[in-house]
């Protein structure tokens, strides 16, 4: 045999006999050892107790939960919900999902406010799973929030990103058209199945990776009433705080404290900060006349809420006003829930 046969079965070799008076060190040892294991995982699972409740003491209560808003379409009022689930990409209540109705143009591209101002006088109600829409001058409009796979999907263009939707049918398409009455428009719904615009192609400078469907940016915003009513301060007419369209409205905090919020918990749900929220002419529009004023309060916002120089690449000449937030942990949040910062 050679000397790789003889190495191969040096690998078999047959254990050594010992007597019962030599077995009893090597238990000792053995038992040693056990214990010694036991103690150590103990004081590992000690210590990772004491950082979980670490963590927990490192959370810092930064205000509380007033309003929860849901906006079905893009530009039209907002559905007040008492509790929502945070999905990754917005919230929702039953099929009721945030911003997962489009108008578009018959070529595709969204429509908003910006361009159609009376947009923000149609109200939605939801019960069911259907939608009712109402507008000053119309018949109610009522549509089902599941939609015949049979139904057109359209190839739709959001400020210069592709994305699809499922059309609503005709019925909802002339609907718009006669109210708006400037052109031919069609509804359409964003589905699960389809692809959201990605984070990265919104802000490329973006940490978080996420989807969305018919939000400006991500799938939540952030507003303070402290923040509103310091703007108040220096308005001559007041303004609302739909005229912003929050998702999440926060009090118990000072004006503008939520531009300091990186990582927050409401609920069971955990948010990571995007970036500030640029504005534009959309906050010109007034909810209740439908009528856009081109100025106020965006020229006020201007005076003093313009960014740092060092992000004018960003945001250039557009004042910031709320915060925009991913959602890093699936949960569900309710009005009355405590804001936590979680302090690193």
């Amino acid at each position: 045999m050679g000397a790789a046969g003889s190495s191969r079965l040096a690998g078999f070799a047959l254990p050594v006999l010992r007597r019962p008076e030599q077995l009893k060190p090597v238990w000792l040892g053995a038992a040693a050892l056990g214990l010694a294991a036991v103690a150590l995982g103990t004081v590992v699972w000690r210590r990772r107790r004491s950082r979980r409740r670490r963590r927990w003491r490192r959370l810092q209560q930064v205000g509380t939960v007033t309003q929860l808003w849901i906006y079905p379409v893009k530009s039209c009022k907002g559905v007040a919900v008492s509790e929502a689930e945070c999905t990754a990409m917005g919230l929702r209540s039953g099929n009721l999902r945030d911003r997962f109705w489009l108008v578009i143009k018959e070529d595709g591209h969204m429509v908003t406010a910006r361009q159609e101002p009376r947009l923000v006088l149609i109200s939605i109600s939801y019960e069911d799973d259907r939608l009712t829409f109402k507008a000053p001058g119309m018949d109610q409009l009522v549509l089902q929030s599941k939609l015949p796979s049979s139904n057109r999907i359209h190839n739709c263009r959001i400020f210069g990103l592709d994305i699809k939707g499922r059309d609503c049918g005709d019925e909802a398409a002339q609907w718009f058209t006669n109210f708006l009455k400037t052109e031919s428009f069609r509804l359409v719904q964003f589905e699960k199945s389809m692809k959201g615009r990605l984070s990265k192609k919104i802000f490329p400078s973006a940490v978080q990776n996420y989807q969305v469907a018919y939000p400006d940016c991500s799938p939540i915003h952030i507003l303070s009433e402290a923040s509103l009513a310091d703007l108040n301060i220096r308005l001559e007419k007041k303004v609302k705080m739909d005229q912003f369209r929050p998702n999440i409205v926060v009090t118990g905090c000072d004006a503008f404290e939520e531009d300091t919020w990186e990582d927050i918990l409401i609920g069971n749900a955990e948010m990571k900060k995007v970036s500030a929220c640029p504005r534009c002419i959309m906050t010109t529009v007034d909810p209740v006349t439908g009528v856009i004023g081109r100025q106020e309060p965006l020229e006020t916002l201007k005076s003093y809420r313009l960014c740092d120089p060092s992000e004018r690449a960003i945001y250039k000449s557009s004042p910031l006003f709320g915060i925009y937030y991913s959602v890093e942990k699936l949960g569900s949040l309710k009005v009355g829930d405590p804001v936590y910062q979680m302090v690193q």
